[in-house]
């Protein structure tokens, strides 16, 4: 625990920002993102809430750097989602592949999936990614459901995450991305705009 040498809100400095980060990161996972006001982080990291703002643009953004993502979800995606739900899976999967398959990424991003097991990983996911990233996603792509469907197509890519790079199972593990997209795009097509039961 560490004590302040002084009374008062802390002024904006690299420091500042990296206190906002873990004062939101332990409120996020405690409370759930619905529940975090951008007031009680700048309360927490003794900061002034003009502050958060000056650092983060909005709470949404707060969040994604709070999960120490190496990329935006939301940037990557936005070009899949511009372009409609039609063939959406197979150009998500493409990004997935992308990125995953970079090693220099993947070794960020399986940080981040072993954190998803801690006991406060799996607020951050459950009550904030899918919020934060996955929820809009599905929206700005104009399917219907998407509170039902979204989760379904997590629920694929977190498997392929799982088996592929984490577990490396084969023949999952080495697959071409071509045949990665190929073999799983049609399920979660499906999940994104076909019938559901």
């Amino acid at each position: 625990m560490t004590t302040r040498a002084t009374r008062g809100r802390r002024p904006g400095s690299p420091d500042t920002r990296e206190a906002i980060l873990v004062a939101a990161r332990g409120l996020f996972a405690d409370r759930g993102f619905g529940s975090t006001s951008v007031r009680a982080i700048a309360a927490e990291a003794g900061v002034d809430p003009a502050l958060v703002h000056h650092y983060f643009a909005s709470k949404d953004d707060l969040f994604v750097a709070a999960l120490e993502l190496p990329i935006d979800p939301r940037v990557l995606l936005a070009p899949v989602v511009a372009q409609g739900p039609d063939g959406a899976a197979e150009r998500m999967l493409g990004v997935f592949l992308s990125v995953w398959d970079d090693p220099e990424t993947r070794v960020r991003l399986l940080a981040v999936v072993r954190r998803v097991f801690e006991p406060e990983g799996k607020a951050l996911i459950r009550d904030g990614f899918l919020r934060v990233v996955i929820g809009p996603i599905g929206a700005a792509l104009g399917i219907d459901e998407p509170e039902r469907r979204m989760p379904l197509v997590v629920s694929q890519m977190l498997g392929l995450i799982i088996v592929r790079y984490v577990l490396e199972i084969e023949p999952v593990a080495s697959m071409s991305p071509d045949l990665v997209v190929a073999t799983y795009a049609p399920t979660i097509q499906r999940y994104l705009t076909g019938e559901l039961p």
